[in-house]
């Protein structure tokens, strides 16, 4: 097996492996094989090859995977990626809220709602809070 083909195939494995991680260590590592790869082709040494491999993994890893993950938290933070930045928002009751469910909408948006408290019973145009969303359903308590 040519040092190029070996490096691919290392690389292509290491990409494919992040999926199952998502911490992006693996895609850095597997970027320095595909470099490595790259370099192999028009350098004969195989000490060539792992040389690119490492310094191309550590420049990704300390420079590159840093960036990307600050760029994903930031996406997270603005509630892009993830419900829970509605936890703590208010709401407007658009369909009767109570122990069966309910519509509410929330920042322009419309959930099915329930309350906290399965006795309650929240009124078409009540302002609510959002306490926690379950799956696909909002957790809300009345704002008085």
């Amino acid at each position: 097996m040519t040092p190029v083909v070996f490096w691919l195939i290392v690389g292509l494995a290491l990409v494919a492996a992040e999926v199952l991680s998502g911490e992006f260590v693996l895609l850095m590592l597997g970027g320095g094989a595909l470099a490595a790869a790259g370099v192999s082709l028009f350098v004969i040494s195989p000490v060539a090859g792992v040389v690119t491999f490492a310094l191309a993994s550590l420049v990704l890893v300390f420079a590159v995977r840093p960036a990307l993950r600050r760029r994903l938290e930031h996406q997270i933070s603005d509630g892009r990626m993830h419900h829970r930045a509605l936890e703590g928002r208010e709401g407007v009751v658009v369909a009767r809220v109570d122990g069966d469910g309910g519509r509410v909408k929330i920042g322009g948006e419309l959930w099915s709602a329930r309350p906290v408290d399965a006795d309650d019973v929240i009124d078409e145009g009540a302002v609510v809070l959002v306490v926690e969303i379950k799956g696909a359903t909002a957790v809300v308590v009345g704002k008085d």
